[in-house]
């Protein structure tokens, strides 16, 4: 009987966060998640907090502004996995996690570090457009720093969360599908690749004891959902019995749009941009330096667009 690590999860309040908590104490590990002052008075938050004790995980205070705190929090554990987020409509805090390297150089214990990624490969977007670059850039820095200080990480593509792109039919500020009409980015063509929500975390919580994934990028690519904007809305059509109106936007006039839209938006926007106008998520095979979970673990039974379409109806 292989010992499980014992994992440390930060930002487990958050959206993918609470699911990786679930997923780690569902897979048997000795489940820690990091307080942090910051919350306050944040009522959600705490009773989340206090719902994970209840269900055996372990609640360890620790912030970004106290190095010491994390330091000792850290010693508790073999893994961490950070998932603060990285999106700018909520909150972006992926610099913070150099705060949690240096911490992780000092305590001097971690097996695996799984940096807040999940999203697309930033490794892979050197030519994005601004200013959505930033979560890509902002990443790549991180990952300098793990790499420089040479802790044994993981970094998880996890590509499209069904929840934001598959409930608005992969059209930005919709996240229920609709039963009239659908606007087609472009063609509505280009591949793109979703995955549920909790299947993200439960592979996720499967590559941290695995050497396998140790230093590598691991890519979360469902065969059965590998699928383009067009196809979605096919699914839905055959779930619903009727054929949506379609229109459809330009790539240049879907940059018009994003050049009078906030800064949070424009950064969300040009993700949208390079995922279905440009099918950056699909277009490239993976190479020997990286893994992909659904061929590592093919006893997780993930969820299939067309299932998860089906709670909408």
């Amino acid at each position: 009987m292989v010992l499980k690590s014992k994992v440390l999860i930060i930002g487990g309040t958050g959206y993918l966060g609470k699911r990786l908590v679930k997923a780690s104490l569902e897979q048997g590990h000795e489940t820690y998640v990091l307080r942090r002052p910051e919350i306050g008075v944040d009522i959600e938050k705490i009773q989340l907090l206090l719902s994970f004790k209840k269900q055996g995980a372990r609640l360890v205070t620790g912030s970004f502004n106290d190095h010491r705190s994390l330091v000792e929090a850290l010693k508790q554990v073999d893994v961490v996995i950070c998932a603060v987020s990285g999106v700018h409509f909520r909150s972006h805090q992926i610099l913070l996690q150099l705060k949690l390297v240096d911490a992780i150089k000092e305590a001097g214990n971690i097996k695996r570090f799984l940096p807040s990624e999940f999203g697309t490969d930033p490794a892979r977007m050197a030519d994005a457009l601004e200013p959505g670059r930033v979560s890509f850039d902002d990443k790549m820095v991180v990952r300098k720093a793990i790499e420089d200080a040479g802790i044994p990480f993981t970094y998880v593509s996890a590509n499209c969360f069904a929840g934001y792109f598959v409930g608005g039919l992969c059209q930005p500020g919709h996240i229920l599908p609709s039963k009239e009409s659908v606007l087609l980015l472009e063609d509505g063509n280009k591949k793109s690749i979703f995955v549920d929500e909790d299947d993200i975390a439960a592979y996720t919580i499967r590559t941290i004891d695995d050497p396998r994934t140790c230093n590598k990028t691991v890519y979360i690519r469902p065969s059965e959902n590998i699928l383009s904007q067009r196809e979605v809305v096919e699914l839905w059509e055959k779930l619903i019995g009727k054929q949506l109106e379609k229109s459809s936007l330009s790539d240049q006039d879907f940059l018009n749009i994003v050049k009078g839209q906030g800064y949070a938006e424009q950064v969300g926007l040009t993700h949208y941009y390079h995922v279905f106008y440009e099918g950056c998520l699909a277009n490239f095979e993976i190479g020997d330096d990286a893994e992909e979970a659904c061929a590592l673990y093919p006893d997780i039974k993930y969820t299939k667009v067309e299932d998860y379409l089906k709670q909408y109806l």
